[in-house]
């Protein structure tokens, strides 16, 4: 078995090219195996996961159970809304509560940016980062680059736009990072306002213009706005942002091409997609869904292989 060059998932940024591409080539195989009629194999039947989310998640959490439970893991699920965190406990004194049942490998999101990358320093359990506030979500990246291999039989030299919050997202960044690793051109288009002032420090194309934008790219990964986030307004109104940036079917049509919309979920519907764009056939969002389920197993396979 080939191995990552990391112990530890925290982020796209610590990856080597080789690195990505041996986690899409491990996917590919694994998403033959949950086709399957039987979807499960014994590859991590020793090992306990730990899932410990401090953020609501419906998407990535089940995802990684599922991928837990397809390698044949053993699997905790721990919320913080009902842990010993609401009485004051630390990030660090749960954690290692949890690791003294001798928990192998823990999958965590949590709102602050940095939490799995200052736990790496103080526990030996292996981390996968589900996402860390406005950082970073790897396996996001991971499988939205999948998605595009999977599409177009490769992802170097292909012109990607991620649309939308950019200020906020980790999607976006993760993104940024493993699409340039692979060779694709980015872009990223949205109102000034959402757009952070290092963007162009990052090396992509930014572009104000909505249809400037899909004329450009191959592929629109569509973000949502991250209200929960926003501590003040960046745009006047939910429906003003979806008259600028609002991506619909007539505007697809509008386009000499067809290029293929992505987005992570949830969708806000008829904010930056129409319903009719979301259920298109130049949609792969339920694609995504399923190819994160390879990719996670993937991610968990490799690391639990990972040497120390």
């Amino acid at each position: 078995m080939q191995h990552l060059s990391v112990k530890h998932l925290l982020g796209i940024k610590d990856l080597t090219r080789e690195d990505i591409n041996l986690i899409l080539d491990t996917a590919g195989n694994f998403k033959e195996v949950i086709n399957r009629p039987i979807k499960k194999v014994p590859s991590l039947r020793d090992i306990t996961i730990a899932n410990i989310f401090f953020e609501n998640s419906t998407r990535t959490r089940l995802s990684f159970e599922l991928a837990e439970k397809r390698l044949s893991a053993d699997v905790i699920n721990f919320s913080s809304s009902s842990s010993s965190v609401k009485k004051g406990e630390t990030l660090l004194d749960t954690v290692n509560n949890i690791l003294a049942m001798k928990v192998d490998m823990i999958v965590m999101r949590h709102s602050s940016v940095g939490s799995p990358h200052y736990l790496s320093k103080h526990i030996k359990a292996k981390i996968v980062n589900a996402g860390d506030g406005t950082h970073e979500h790897p396996t996001q990246a991971l499988l939205d680059a999948f998605t595009i291999k999977e599409k177009f039989g490769h992802v170097e030299g292909k012109k990607v736009c991620i649309f939308g919050d950019i200020l906020h997202s980790r999607v976006a960044l993760s993104n940024i990072f493993a699409l340039q690793k692979l060779g694709a051109e980015v872009m990223v288009c949205g109102p000034i306002t959402l757009l952070p002032k290092y963007i162009k420090d990052l090396n992509v194309k930014v572009e104000l213009d909505l249809k400037k934008a899909l004329e450009w790219c191959d592929v629109a990964n569509v973000l949502r706005i991250q209200l929960e986030r926003q501590t003040i307004k960046y745009f006047p109104s939910l429906r003003e942002y979806s008259l600028y940036y609002g991506i619909n079917k007539s505007l697809l049509d509008s386009l000499n091409k067809e290029i293929m919309i992505m987005h992570p979920g949830p969708i806000n519907r008829g904010v930056e997609l129409s319903s009719d764009v979301a259920d298109s056939h130049h949609s792969v969002i339920l694609n995504q869904v399923e190819n994160g389920v390879a990719v996670r197993m993937a991610v968990l396979y490799l690391l639990a292989g990972a040497t120390e």
